[in-house]
């Protein structure tokens, strides 16, 4: 399908040339793929839902290159989509050429909560909460005390994930062994399943019993590799659980699709401005279902649940990453 086909159906581009305008919200995928079973695919869960329950329609283009970004923007806001909802942060940047220029149409970005734009809202998550839940459940399920975390392309957002999943580790075992890698410095790191299964393997080889995929499509290789390798593993942002159910021992949950859904909901009235969803917000969490019920054990989801409720109190303080762009107990 050449890039014009999926960005515009046949009735969509004969009303551009007619100079009417499109309705419909619009989604553009980050790097990766729709269907990542991860990040992208949690967007569009959230936009096949707003569509099944609505009845209405919703454009949508998946990104080959980094030159598409404004590229798709601004066509999207040409044709009089509105809200256009963008994933990642390598957003950021063309959000920041283009809102300006198109002040009527609102423009959603998710993980992205430092640009300017009246017209923009802007979603982050917590990551550091919900990956310190799933650190303390790695811990108490590791024999070995030594778990594993493998990142995709090696920024600040997913040394965040690296930082608390290493704080809720130690809190389980302070003498926790914690082997971090990153996949990559390029887009390309947020799919290479190959490179996902290397770096597995490499951490199975230092005695890692958990580890934890916070890499796009490259996690779908960690999973499947600790899966072969008879060791746990643990999915995130969507619930990966039902991937490798028994070997799975928990998903990292980021509702990056409730988030889409919410935006599509309220349409061109979407409120703008910076929306940062922790714990307290059920913006980030664990998944509990058939598929890992037998290896989450009363004494795991007692703590976890316990930890959960202390992080929202405040009694426990999850150091960000952000915050020094440093992790105290972790380096990377």
């Amino acid at each position: 399908m050449t890039f014009l086909k999926s960005f515009l159906s046949t009735a969509a581009t004969s009303a551009l040339m007619a100079g009417a305008a499109i309705a419909e919200p619009a989604l553009i995928y980050d790097l990766g793929g729709k269907f990542d079973k991860s990040f992208n695919e949690a967007a569009f869960n959230g936009a096949e839902r707003w569509a099944k329950e609505t009845g209405g329609q919703f454009r949508e283009i998946e990104l080959k290159s980094e030159a598409q970004r404004e590229q798709a923007l601004r066509r999207f806001a040409e044709a009089g989509a509105n809200p256009i909802i963008t994933m990642g942060f390598a957003m950021a940047d063309p959000l920041t050429s283009v809102a300006p220029d198109y002040p009527n149409t609102k423009f959603v970005v998710v993980d992205v909560t430092w640009i300017e734009g009246d017209n923009i809202r802007q979603i982050g998550f917590a990551e550091h909460e919900g990956s310190y839940l799933v650190g303390l459940l790695a811990e108490m399920a590791s024999k070995s005390g030594t778990v594993g975390f493998i990142g995709g392309m090696d920024v600040p957002l997913i040394r965040q994930f690296g930082c608390g999943y290493a704080q809720g580790a130690k809190a389980a075992n302070p003498d926790a062994k914690i082997i971090a890698n990153m996949t990559g410095t390029t887009a390309s790191a947020w799919n290479d399943p190959v490179k996902g299964s290397e770096l597995a393997k490499a951490q199975i080889s230092q005695g890692a019993d958990v580890i934890y995929a916070a890499a796009g499509g490259t996690g779908v290789g960690v999973l499947q590799t600790a899966a072969d390798e008879n060791i746990l593993s643990i999915g995130v942002d969507s619930n990966q659980n039902y991937l490798h159910p028994g070997q799975v021992l928990t998903s990292m949950l980021k509702r990056v699709d409730v988030a889409v859904y919410d935006a599509m909901k309220a349409g061109d009235t979407v409120e703008t401005g910076v929306f940062i969803l922790g714990l307290a917000e059920d913006g980030v969490g664990y998944a509990l279902d058939e598929y890992n019920a037998d290896l989450i054990t009363p004494e795991m989801k007692a703590a976890v649940d316990e930890a959960r409720a202390k992080i929202i109190s405040g009694e426990i303080k999850v150091a960000s990453y952000y915050d020094n762009d440093n992790c105290p107990v972790l380096d990377f």
